[in-house]
């Protein structure tokens, strides 16, 4: 008889889940599933399929060594159903536990099928509270009340002050609560310069088998795992943080907004991954980052740019997400329906600023945020994609996509498919933008200063065709009436043109 199956998620790989508070070797077990539905919920990039493998997989040997009794099914065992529910269905009905016990999930959806399977079962379900985050979903929802519109600067400062987090009594240490002035630097005609690499991991037998698996067993999915070297063990997470400590925060403020195409990770941390599957906790993270500021005096812009996106912005795109769910899966303010180029998916285009940033996603799961948010996302936006279909690609893509990390960061911040919920202003911009922050720009048969005729950047052509059809609407914004002060000086003959170049533009997408 098993008292308690502890369903452990593929983003619950934390020894810290408070679902093991009394757990007992002699009644109790780990239920850990591998499933093929789960690679294909999207489209799974192979290095996003291995990641979870891998790490659900030393995990689950972690558990076999603290002699933890842990039922493990492998996505490749023909004798299991091959979807999660049926898996979780099987594992109920074989160990008839007293009761099943998950820790809150990363998803909407699948808290709805652990509910539904445990109701079939007629077994007791027992939810705990994920005390990974320093804010819960109770705690969100009071600070947000019954307003329409949240803002993060406001919920980051109140979490400061919470958690007393480069505080000076009840003030921000050095008088500010941001430094993004400081930094939205881009590196210049010279270019980057030497930057210290981030810490990568070679694989090990484990991961080693895992990728095998992925290549053969899905193999037609997107991207590859030539280069895959990313943590896979707390242990490797941990190197991972301290490396950037040690040797890449002191430049990440500055430049971490910066582009360049021998550069695929920037200045960045790359500890998203680890933290989104509970490899770290983000409390020692952000610890890290404050002591270093303390003890090694880095530049302060580096250090709150850092922990602003821990404390602030990961805490607060996760409680808007369970604030907002389900509906905000399927928001379309602009309503577009466009259907995703079939380049996103493999690279090839001509734009040269698309060419690089998706090559780069497909050769490592990774682009940084402003890739995802002025390349890739502005793009679709401009374009008129649905919504749904770059949400699905964005959580298909990137290693570090859990879908309650994807879904607001994409529909609500990449796409403004909501209405503006939790930003001021769609983020939009021409060509210009990318050319000022990247050498993308350099050699494209596009040139990003031009919005009509054979050579127009279509960044470009469709930015100011965006404004043209929203330029009421944005007239009446602070935020986006200086954008669009530039519409009401065009011709007539200059808007019809935009409009042309902009409607030939969206018709051949694929060809672009």
């Amino acid at each position: 008889m098993t008292r308690h199956l502890i369903l452990v998620l593929g983003d619950q790989l934390g020894w810290d889940n408070p679902a093991f508070e009394d757990f007992d070797p002699a009644q109790d077990r780990l239920l850990m599933i591998e499933a093929d539905s789960e690679a294909g919920e999207v489209w799974n990039h192979q290095a996003r399929i291995a990641l979870f493998l891998s790490g659900m997989r030393h995990f689950a040997n972690e558990a076999h060594r603290r002699r933890w009794p842990c039922v493990y099914m492998k996505v490749d065992d023909p004798s299991l159903p091959g979807d999660f529910a049926g898996r979780l269905a099987h594992a109920l009905h074989t160990h008839q536990p007293k009761a099943l016990v998950v820790m809150e999930t990363g998803a909407w959806r699948m808290e709805q099928l652990i509910d539904s399977a445990a109701e079939h079962a007629q077994v007791l379900l027992r939810w705990v509270n994920d005390t990974h985050f320093l804010c819960s979903r109770a705690e969100f929802a009071k600070w947000a009340g019954d307003k329409k519109e949240l803002r993060m600067e406001f919920f980051y400062r109140e979490m400061r002050k919470r958690h007393g987090i480069l505080m000076e009594g009840k003030e921000p240490i050095g008088g500010q609560w941001n430094y993004d002035a400081e930094n939205r630097k881009g590196f210049g005609a010279k270019g980057p310069g030497t930057v210290p690499p981030p810490a990568r991991f070679a694989p090990d037998r484990v991961t080693q088998d895992v990728i095998s698996l992925v290549q053969t067993r899905f193999a037609g999915h997107p991207g590859t795992l030539d280069h895959f070297a990313w943590p896979v063990t707390r242990e490797d997470a941990l190197v991972a943080l301290q490396h950037f400590i040690d040797q890449r925060l002191e430049n990440f403020g500055a430049w971490q907004d910066a582009m360049w195409t021998t550069l695929p990770f920037g200045w960045h941390a790359l500890v998203g991954s680890s933290l989104n599957l509970h490899l770290l906790n983000p409390r020692e993270v952000i610890t890290a980052a404050e002591q270093a500021y303390h003890e090694r005096g880095l530049p302060l812009a580096s250090v709150e740019g850092f922990i602003r996106q821990v404390l602030g912005w990961r805490e607060f795109i996760r409680g808007v997400y369970w604030l907002d769910m389900p509906h905000l899966a399927e928001a379309n303010h602009y309503g577009h329906t466009r259907d995703l180029p079939k380049w996103y998916w493999t690279g090839n285009t001509h734009m040269a600023c698309m060419q690089a940033t998706i090559g780069q996603s497909l050769q490592h799961g990774y682009a940084h945020h402003i890739q995802r948010l002025m390349v890739t996302g502005q793009f679709a936006v401009l374009a008129g994609l649905s919504p749904q279909q770059v949400s699905a690609w964005y959580r298909a893509m990137y290693v570090d996509a859990v879908e309650w990390v994807e879904t607001p960061n994409t529909l609500g911040m990449a796409l403004h498919a909501n209405g503006g919920r939790f930003t001021s202003k769609p983020y939009v911009a021409s060509g210009q933008y990318v050319s000022r922050m990247s050498n993308y720009c350099k050699g494209c048969r596009y040139q990003p200063e031009v919005r009509t005729g054979p050579s127009a950047c279509p960044m470009t052509t469709l930015y100011w065709d965006f404004l043209i059809r929203h330029e009421q609407a944005f007239a009446g914004n602070p935020r986006t009436a200086l954008m669009v002060k530039h519409v009401g000086k065009m011709s007539e003959e200059d808007k019809s043109q935009i409009r042309a170049q902009a409607n030939a533009t969206r018709e051949g997408l694929d060809g672009m």
